[in-house]
């Protein structure tokens, strides 16, 4: 499991384990004074003498790779821009399981819809909530009782 903090402030704790070491401070000492486990600082020595000042160095955590390819997520894009409708949906409203079964559809990846909302998040897009007007709405008459007021 990766510890929480910073990359740069777990480099920093590596570097500093080995500056213990180095001061002659057994690894048992040097965990006890950095708050660590002992078999951290034996593999951070370990990797020290085989790699150097390199393998103390911080990496960035990748994380999980996406499902969907950036070239895809373009071409979601386009879809979602062209409307519901164009998709075979009888409204033109987005709603996140409408999505779903797009992408399942044009790219064979299955997301769960709870998860959507991230996706478009990270698209940029908002939750939008679609304005509720009457069919019947005349908006020359609306205007024309505004100016009466």
């Amino acid at each position: 499991m990766r510890p929480s903090g910073k990359p740069t402030m777990l480099e920093n704790r590596r570097r500093q384990a080995i500056t213990l070491l180095r001061e002659g401070l057994r690894p048992v000492d040097v965990a006890h004074r950095l708050g660590v486990d002992r078999r951290s600082v034996r593999r951070w020595k370990a990797v020290f003498r085989v790699r150097g000042e390199h393998g103390l160095r911080a990496r960035p955590n990748t994380g999980r790779p996406r499902r969907l390819e950036e070239k895809s997520r373009r071409k979601l894009e386009r879809l979602l821009i062209k409307g519901a409708r164009a998709c075979g949906f009888p409204t033109d409203l987005w709603t996140c399981p409408r999505i779903a079964l797009v992408i399942q559809k044009h790219f064979g990846v299955q997301y769960h819809v709870d998860y959507i909302s991230l996706l478009m998040h990270s698209l940029g897009w908002s939750p939008q909530k679609p304005e509720r007007r009457a069919v019947e709405r005349d908006e020359k008459r609306i205007r024309t009782w505004v100016k009466m007021d």
